[in-house]
């Protein structure tokens, strides 16, 4: 029996190759990333001791650096397991829980109707790419020129030219053979409410849409003439191309991801030319959607390449409007592994105006400043309103515990409620201490503590740069008199800073720490994606702090150094030696998790004891009270019991130049 492709890519979607391969191999501890759908194990095809055979999730395929096996879903079953391709269809089916086709003649038919469509289109592709070669296409080819692009760049896109005509192509394809009702259907022609079709695409520079297996599937056009009522225009839905299901460039960013040892991302700008000008500056991993905003399945495209991709818009006004539409269109979808980040270009710039003349340089430094999720919806609702009375914060509140709601992954949502509530107490907490009273903001009820030992900052309301020093006493980088949160996060930051080897053995738990500390959160996610270009060796402090130092953190940096060298921590300095960082390390990440689960009981009491007294109820009330106590007890016990171990380093002897400090 005959698959068609589109059911072969369906059950190979569903099913993630690992799923498959682990009914042969155990995955290796050490070398397999879960969260990433990264694989390691010795290969199933010939013996070895040490994994050498690699599968991706992402890319659906398996690979042996052993002895070269490399394949997909159904030719692991076929090779390794014998089965006959259709019961490898069968397997995968079964597991996707999708019924297998019945025979079908107008299936089948359909099926041969589309491949003769696409012969059609690709007719129609070389016929635009001669034309721009002709006298007609002289002005299409120096606008090209004018744009910075060069013949081979126009070549690998197969641009091309449509001739202001309004029979020039239909004449071509007919001459080839091509009937009326193929030219119709490929949505080359205008034919309906017309006495006679004419080409749709006239006096336009021509860009080819690919589908995934990498055939022409529609077109771009881009209007030469400055009175055209659409500047650019797409082909219309046809039984090959659905618009909003397509992303431009995918195939070949998608090529691109291979060589990247799952490390790289992808890039969604807004024009076909944006992704041509950046493919021609080095950076081959963009896409872009097709003239309209992101849609759910493309953005669900966009997660079968990557778990986090960049998603880019201009920085005017309408850059960031589109902006949010994918914030609140992304919300909904976010589970652990699958996030968005969002890069703003300066104001009035496009990607295709800054690689043009200094190459991808600039580019690259706005993709560094990339924004996550979170701090892009915190950016967009703060810059909303003033927020001076207690009804504009209560307001603030309320918006973003809506806003947080409809995610639908119970623990992503979680954390997205933890981090909402201590950007609120951080936000608020100046005006409250202006006041001088002790009154609390807390997201989500009850009274809600500030646990962040926060000493200071600005007040409420758009904040103006300063000094890395002030920054690190406003972002609570300072030690309280009975809150260590504050250097404990400078300790883990600056351990793993110090000593990145850490990140060989333990690089999920690393990634996953969670600073209470903006600064620290902004400088972490910098080092985390300077820690994911380079591997092994290559992985050294010089180069993190090189990083980091361009990406304009240095200077927080050296207060962080010296914040620990006044405690006397040094395991967390570069001189101490690695069983002590490592140690020092793994206490630190022991008591910042401890807290922070503490941190979160409170939270969740203080909410119960107010929903409690609003419904009067005493001996509900009396009960939380004493849970209240025991984990105010236990976090006092837990702070006494980490300034004991504080100067571990120091004690055992063990780090380098000690006497010096």
């Amino acid at each position: 029996m005959r698959f068609s492709p589109t059911f072969l890519d369906d059950i190979r979607d569903r099913v993630p190759i690992s799923n498959v391969i682990a009914r042969r191999v155990s995955w290796d501890k050490r070398k397999t990333n879960v969260s990433r759908g990264d694989y390691w194990a010795c290969c199933p095809f010939h013996g070895e001791k040490s994994p050498s055979f690699h599968c991706e999730d992402r890319k659906g395929r398996y690979h042996c650096f052993g002895c070269g096996v490399t394949g997909d879903h159904f030719r692991f079953l076929t090779e390794l397991e014998g089965q006959s391709f259709p019961e490898a269809v069968q397997t995968i089916a079964d597991m996707a829980g999708v019924p297998m086709p019945v025979a079908d003649p107008q299936m089948e038919k359909r099926e041969k109707e589309r491949t003769s469509l696409l012969d059609v289109m690709e007719l129609a592709t070389q016929f635009f790419q001669d034309q721009l070669q002709t006298a007609n296409g002289a002005r299409a080819r120096a606008y090209l020129r004018d744009r910075g692009l060069t013949g081979r760049t126009i070549e690998t896109f197969r641009l091309g030219f449509a001739p202001d005509s309004r029979n020039a192509l239909k004449e071509f394809l007919a001459g080839k053979g091509v009937s009326k009702e193929q030219i119709e259907a490929c949505g080359l022609v205008v034919h309906e409410n017309v006495p006679v079709s004419y080409d749709r695409f006239r006096d336009r520079i021509m860009f080819p849409i690919l589908s995934s297996r990498e055939k022409v599937i529609a077109f771009g056009g881009r209007a030469m003439s400055p009175d055209a009522p659409a500047k650019y225009l797409n082909s219309n839905e046809t039984e090959l191309f659905h618009k909003g299901n397509v992303l431009y460039n995918f195939a070949r960013a998608r090529r691109s991801m291979q060589g990247s040892n799952g490390e790289g991302t992808i890039i969604a700008v807004e024009g076909y030319m944006d992704v041509i000008a950046l493919h021609q500056a080095g950076v081959e991993n963009a896409v872009a959607p097709l003239g309209t905003a992101l849609t759910e399945n493309q953005l669900d495209l966009l997660w079968k390449m990557t778990s986090q991709p960049v998603l880019c818009f201009d920085g005017d006004g309408a850059g960031i409007r589109a902006a949010n539409r994918a914030a609140d269109l992304a919300l909904p979808h976010l589970k652990p592994g699958r996030s968005v980040r969002f890069a703003l270009l300066p104001d009035g710039k496009d990607p295709d105006d800054l690689v043009k003349h200094e190459g991808r340089a600039p580019f690259d430094r706005v993709m560094a400043q990339a924004k996550p999720l979170s701090e892009m919806l915190w950016d967009r609702e703060v810059r909303a309103g003033k927020f001076d009375t207690p009804e504009a914060r209560a307001e603030l509140e309320a918006r973003l515990r809506q806003l947080v709601a409809v995610i639908a992954d119970e623990n992503v949502r979680r954390h997205y409620q933890q981090d909402m509530r201590d950007r609120l107490n951080s936000f608020f907490q100046p005006q409250f201490q202006n006041r001088g009273g002790n009154e609390r903001r807390n997201f989500g009820g009850g009274n809600g503590g500030n646990f962040r030992g926060q000493k200071g900052g600005a007040p409420a309301g758009p904040r103006t740069p300063v000094a890395a020093s002030d920054r690190l006493t406003r972002s609570g980088l300072v030690r309280g008199h009975q809150d260590n949160t504050a250097l404990r996060e400078c300790v883990l930051a600056l351990t793993v800073i110090n000593h990145p080897a850490l990140m060989l053995d333990d690089y999920d738990e690393i990634a996953s720490i969670e600073y209470d500390s903006r600064e620290l959160q902004k400088l972490w996610s910098e080092m985390l994606g300077a820690a994911a270009v380079v591997a092994g060796p290559h992985l050294t402090r010089d180069y993190l702090l090189e990083c980091l130092d361009v990406a304009g953190f240095g200077p927080l940096l050296k207060s962080l150094d010296q914040q620990v060298r006044n405690a006397r921590l040094w395991t967390a300095t570069e001189e101490a030696a690695m069983e002590d960082a490592r140690e020092g390390y793994r206490q630190a990440l022991a008591f910042h998790k401890r807290a922070k689960d503490l941190r979160w009981q409170k939270i969740e009491l203080e909410r119960d004891i107010a929903q409690a007294t609003e419904a009067g109820d005493d001996a509900e009330i009396d009960r939380l009270m004493r849970a209240s106590q025991e984990v105010q007890y236990e976090a006092l016990r837990l702070e006494n019991q980490e300034a004991i171990i504080d100067g571990f380093g120091v004690l055992s002897g063990r780090v380098k130049g000690a006497a010096s400090h």
